[in-house]
């Protein structure tokens, strides 16, 4: 099939499954463009919970499937491809957290939404890029914190509150990759530009920007701000829906620093992300899998900290 029957297909599929299809901002155009609703990880689950469809197809990588099914266990979750991982969940191995928050008694257990169904189990209070800080600031000032699995992300919670939390040692591998070097010179070729930075990325790097936030704040900034021309650095996905909303102000992505043996790009991608494509939604579709499954004993615990979230936030 070409693109457009493709298309045709994945909407006929959907309307007779009852199946909403959810896609982050970090896919490509095409699956962003055909999906029902497009956001950050969490938001998308709050859309899959709300949704009377049967089925939800996540688009993004495999733990935001298994945030759909905790938040809605009664419908059925798929993903286009089940090897669409994350280089931070897989940082953060279950096992290896579950001993350490036990080696660490007292401690207040935040992790971020880019976790395991099983490193939600052992979390007392989820969060992410966009609530981090107030969560963080909602507790008391001596509570002892361990934060996980991002060390960037938590490294720029310390700063700006000023507290000591403990810190897992992990790390997005896109967001890693971002060196102040290549924004310096965007910035010189964009002298006008403001420069959006993720909090994934390492402190050298959010220490340029002008605005600091989760793809759905750095998002409505770059829609909203009387500036003309952003210099983005995060997955660069987001520059679709940037586009999108903002069709006339210019978007320029931040390449991956480059190092020996690599090879040079224009922007950086997260291939993980880029496993999700229109003949992978179809088939998806057509054949009702690959399907998420999540033990409910997990699915129980890991609710609790979630809703601890939304409490809070």
């Amino acid at each position: 099939m070409d693109k457009k029957e493709l298309i045709e297909e994945i909407k006929r599929l959907k309307s007779e499954k009852n199946a909403v299809i959810l896609a982050h901002y970090y896919t490509i155009g095409d699956i962003q463009d055909i999906a029902d609703f497009v956001g950050d990880s969490l938001a998308l689950a709050q859309k899959a919970a709300k949704s009377d469809a049967d089925v939800i197809v996540m688009c993004g990588v495999h733990f935001m499937g298994e945030t759909c099914k905790i938040l809605c266990p009664q419908k059925k979750v798929l993903v286009p491809d089940l090897e669409a991982g994350c280089s931070l969940a897989d940082s953060c191995p279950a096992d290896d957290f579950g001993k350490f928050v036990g080696e660490h008694p007292g401690y207040t257990v935040l992790s971020y939404v880019n976790t395991t169904a099983a490193v939600k189990y052992h979390t007392d209070i989820v969060v992410t890029s966009g609530n981090a800080l107030k969560i963080v600031n909602s507790l008391p000032k001596d509570e002892k914190i361990i934060f996980a699995p991002d060390r960037n992300l938590g490294s720029y919670i310390n700063a700006v509150t000023g507290r000591d939390m403990l810190l897992w040692d992990g790390a997005c591998h896109v967001h890693e990759q971002f060196s102040t070097e290549a924004i310096l010179k965007l910035k010189a070729e964009h002298p006008d530009a403001k420069v959006l930075v993720h909090p994934e990325c390492k402190r050298p790097v959010v220490l340029l920007a002008d605005k600091v936030g989760s793809t759905a704040v750095l998002l409505k900034f770059a829609v909203e701000d009387s500036c003309n021309e952003f210099i983005v650095a995060t997955e660069s996905g987001i520059l679709h829906e940037m586009q999108r909303q903002a069709p006339d102000k210019t978007f320029i992505p931040v390449p991956p620093e480059i190092t020996e043996g690599s090879v040079g790009c224009s922007c950086n991608e997260c291939a993980y992300m880029r496993l999700n494509t229109l003949e992978k939604l179809y088939a998806c579709l057509r054949d009702e899998t690959p399907e998420i499954h999540v033990d409910e004993n997990i699915i129980e615990r890991a609710k609790l900290p979630i809703d601890r979230m939304l409490e809070l936030s």
